[in-house]
């Protein structure tokens, strides 16, 4: 299998590095990643200016670093890069949840994703929940203590297989993606066929010196004990099934309300 990774928290992520050793197993690895980290990007892709490519390695693989977003690096490896089409296109692992519409919305990590889609190449989207302590710290210090990066590795040694017989194996290479949030504290290392949560949040900006900086305040999300946001507050690992292919294919227009 010819595997496609990226991601969108940067090449210097951990979990990262800890992805790629564990997947050099179930295939032939081809890496393509942000340059500087790119949160939040959805799947945008840079329409003027140019992008940047310098070699990178990373977990003993060689690959590419790219001065765009998710989605470019995604486009640029499959057409441009690579010698040879992918079968798969695997995003992550992203440092924090992607749970709830919301948020699956602004994901880079899923971008990346569903920019293979669009190609017609399947995509497995790798998240996890982290402790507060744990993800305020990668946020301010860039940085995991050694024991929680042991604790993510072995947790992840638990459910990767599980989640590739799942999620990848049983698709037949279906061009959808596979939404996977890993919790914080595992409880059973079997994926839970999951829908997205409804999610909302209020203002994304706060003052910071002379303007505004990210900060996202009053999220919610609804109490559907299907949704990946339920499983995965649960301790059990989410699966939820993204298919383009059935975006915007209802027709007709907003049903009225009733007085």
């Amino acid at each position: 299998m010819q595997i496609l990774v990226s991601n969108d928290d940067s090449h210097d992520s951990p979990l990262l590095a800890l992805l790629l050793e564990r997947l050099a197993s179930y295939g032939t690895l081809h890496l393509v990643v942000p340059a500087e980290e790119q949160s939040w990007q959805g799947k945008s892709m840079t329409r003027y200016g140019q992008l940047g490519v310098s070699p990178v390695e990373i977990a003993g693989v060689s690959g590419h670093a790219v001065t765009g977003t998710p989605a470019d690096c995604v486009n640029l490896g499959m057409f441009s890069l690579m010698n040879t089409r992918p079968d798969l296109v695997v995003s992550g692992i992203n440092i924090g949840s992607n749970v709830g519409l919301g948020f699956a919305m602004a994901s880079g990590t899923l971008g990346a994703c569903l920019e293979g889609n669009i190609a017609g190449v399947p995509g497995l989207a790798l998240s996890q929940t982290l402790q507060r302590a744990t993800y305020h710290r990668w946020s301010s210090e860039r940085r995991f203590d050694d024991a929680e990066l042991q604790q993510l590795a072995d947790q992840l040694d638990r459910t990767l297989p599980r989640i590739w017989e799942r999620c990848v194996t049983d698709h037949h290479g279906e061009p959808v993606t596979m939404s996977v949030n890993l919790p914080a504290a595992l409880q059973d290392p079997e994926p839970v066929p999951t829908v997205l949560a409804r999610s909302s949040y209020g203002g994304c900006f706060q003052p910071a010196d002379s303007g505004f900086r990210h900060q996202i305040k009053n999220m919610h999300f609804d109490d559907d004990p299907a949704s990946d946001a339920a499983v995965v507050g649960s301790g059990r690992v989410s699966a939820t099934l993204l298919d383009l292919s059935t975006l915007g294919q209802q027709a007709g227009f907003p049903s009225a309300k009733q007085a």
